[in-house]
């Protein structure tokens, strides 16, 4: 080769491998949303009476805002936060308008962009490639998260199960992992799902953590043994796996799964909205464009109507359904839709007491706990009123960290103590399962 040519071969090279570093090791938020955010910023507006209401839902209402708590301005109540991202051009013009009405707010996130960069950091070149040395303190994609379990279910078939329950709007397999120790009789069940909603990572998060716990726990720890030895887990870590997609690679905040309505061409349901009990009433929206849209009717989203089939199929073995998501720190428990008390409301509300207590004992944190309706608002079409219609008297929801300081982006140096304290709490709630707890069976479980 001449000169100028292995010149020109090495410079080409150069180039490639440069092309290739850069890709990998170039931040989440930066490479793949092309600086979209950028100026963007998240307001934290607290109404304080009835009229500040009012305006609030006047000022929110006619503008183009994304909720991040509550869901929707119909949520919108006096002494209750309202954190929303507004896009770089219309900031200048809310700021305006909220000390034009005297209200109290704050910025707490001045560039959404910058925020987006810290969450997965220039520390994520990490160790996603290999899954022998998968990094669990870091966040995944799909397409890592799926690898990943498709590995542990081989290295770990004594106590790891996987499988699929159907597919996705896009196509995509919906797998569970039942985790705990194999069995001639038909053992107990809780069912734990993770990332219902796209953009809340820390869920995906959890569920791989608490695999990784059980498995290594397994043979020094006696609560896990024990209840790896009586129980089954069906842990399903990615539920939105359409959505979950999305918010990786087009847009981190989107919340909602990837079915279009062909009327208004708007994407996407709440999962979390779209199950049949008491379908599409207060809570939920009919819109197809809200964050909140219930969908065209009860169970229409695939990945809604396969785990529902799913826990109908093995109801009388599933005694707790726990839903993962962020954010709050709260710990919520039926009723979603209404104001009312749960016939085993003393068994519930033990067992959420102690599971907020373990919680509690890792790092301080506090959870509140309560009915869904009054510890945070009304909703109807909840996926933990569906399980406890159905005969599941454990049906919880986790709010996991924090209370709005970071938000939908919680950053990577926080997964190891979230789900470190979670797991506490989820395996006080497991402990309870093979207890007994008195509950009023004429009354149980009908709603």
């Amino acid at each position: 080769m001449v000169p100028d040519r292995r010149s020109a071969f090495r410079s080409s090279v150069l180039l490639a491998c440069v092309i290739i570093c850069s890709n990998v090791l170039c931040p989440v938020g930066a490479y793949l949303y092309n600086n979209r955010y950028a100026g963007d910023q998240i307001f934290r507006i607290t109404p304080s009476n009835d009229e500040d209401v009012q305006v609030l839902k006047n000022i929110l209402g006619h503008m183009k805002v994304d909720f991040w708590q509550p869901n929707s301005v119909a949520l919108i109540c006096q002494n209750a936060t309202v954190d929303v991202h507004v896009k770089h051009n219309d900031t200048r013009g809310l700021h305006a308008r909220l000390k034009q009405q005297h209200l109290d707010y704050r910025v707490f996130i001045s560039n959404l962009q910058k925020e987006i960069e810290k969450q997965t950091g220039y520390g994520s070149s990490r160790k996603r490639r290999s899954e022998s040395q998968y990094d669990y303190e870091v966040y995944h994609s799909l397409e890592e998260i799926q690898r990943w379990m498709f590995e542990v279910n081989r290295t770990n078939s004594d106590l790891v199960d996987m499988f699929s329950i159907g597919k996705s709007y896009e196509g995509r397999p919906l797998y569970v992992l039942q985790v705990g120790k194999r069995s001639r009789h038909q053992k107990k069940a809780m069912w734990i799902d993770c990332g219902v909603h796209a953009r809340e990572w820390i869920g995906p998060a959890f569920c791989q953590w608490f695999v990784k716990e059980a498995i290594n726990s397994y043979p020094h720890d006696s609560v896990m043994r024990r209840l790896l030895n009586q129980l089954n887990f069906y842990i399903m870590p990615v539920f939105n796996v359409d959505g979950y997609h999305f918010s990786w690679t087009t847009d981190r905040f989107w919340r909602k799964t990837r079915s279009k309505n062909h009327r208004f061409h708007c994407r996407g349901v709440d999962a979390n909205r779209n199950w049949k009990v008491k379908w599409c009433e207060e809570g939920a929206s009919s819109h197809p464009c809200d964050d909140t849209y219930c969908g065209p009717y009860p169970e229409s989203e695939p990945e809604v109507k396969a785990v529902a089939k799913f826990l109908r199929k093995h109801r009388k073995r599933v005694k707790s359904y726990i839903s993962i998501h962020a954010y709050a720190q709260m710990l919520l428990y039926p009723y979603s839709y209404k104001y009312a008390t749960i016939p085993n409301f003393n068994c519930v509300e033990s067992a959420a007491h102690d599971a907020v207590t373990a919680l509690y004992s890792a790092y301080g944190v506090r959870y509140r706990y309560g009915p869904a309706s009054t510890t945070l608002y009304v909703s109807s079409g909840s996926s933990i009123d569906w399980a406890y219609r159905h005969g599941i008297s454990y049906a919880f929801a986790f709010e996991l960290r924090d209370t709005g300081h970071f938000g939908f982006l919680l950053p990577e140096s926080l997964i190891n103590p979230t789900c470190t304290e979670t797991l506490r709490a989820v395996k006080a709630i497991a402990s309870g399962l093979l207890k007994k707890c008195e509950t009023d069976k004429d009354r149980f479980p009908y709603i």
